[in-house]
């Protein structure tokens, strides 16, 4: 059996333009953007605060030598961990350091998950697009009843629009998600391992920046 056997252009234009529809018209923009974004993330290395911990571990070193307020020279790539030690050098106590790191982290996965629903979405709407399909190849076959050259057309639409339904939902769409998915569940759980040097550092250098208001 030849694969040329399984290639029907109408039928994969109904079930891989009515998915693509789907997905705009129930996403939000800002949504959908990051959605298609976050497919570049999948051929990366998960997530790993360890490079971020030996950075904390840098800037916790030179705060002890010379001063909180020697932070505010360092150059910090990843915004959450910056937004730690701002908080540090602006006096920030270890219970508002682990409130904003929470509050930050809390905010990326939320953002991470509108990214996956939006995949979910597809993968739920390309079966159902699948059996659009089927159900217009039907309708063509039956008004094309008189010319059998017809019917064998639009059965062929309404048999691939289901293969390519359930083939694009369950092998494609459906994956992406669930990947997507165990990575913000990873760097959520990697991102909770800042919290607690951040406030190990808040603790230490509190009494110093109070001696250094007082004065």
């Amino acid at each position: 059996m030849q694969l040329a056997t399984f290639y029907d252009p109408l039928a994969l234009a109904l079930v891989g333009g009515g998915t693509a529809l789907t997905m705009v018209l129930r996403t939000p923009a800002a949504d959908l953007a990051r959605a298609l974004a976050a497919l570049r993330h999948l051929w990366r290395a998960r997530f790993s605060a360890d490079p971020l911990l030996e950075q904390l571990a840098a800037q916790a070193r030179i705060a002890k030598r010379h001063g909180v307020i020697a932070l505010d020279h360092s150059v910090i790539s990843d915004p959450d961990l910056a937004a730690g030690l701002a908080a540090i050098v602006d006096g920030a106590g270890p219970e508002d350091v682990a409130a904003l790191m929470d509050e930050r982290r809390q905010a990326r996965f939320e953002r991470h998950a509108s990214a996956v629903d939006a995949w979910r979405g597809a993968a739920e709407a390309a079966p159902a697009m699948g059996m659009v399909g089927t159900l217009i190849g039907l309708a063509a076959m039956f008004a094309g009843m008189r010319d059998p050259q017809a019917i064998g057309g639009a059965m062929a639409v309404a048999l691939l629009a289901t293969l390519y339904g359930a083939l694009l939902g369950n092998l494609l769409l459906q994956p992406v998600a669930q990947r997507l998915a165990g990575r913000a569940r990873i760097e959520a759980f990697e991102r909770s391992r800042l919290v607690r040097p951040l406030m190990v550092l808040a603790e230490r250098e509190a009494p110093r920046l109070r001696q250094a208001h007082a004065a």
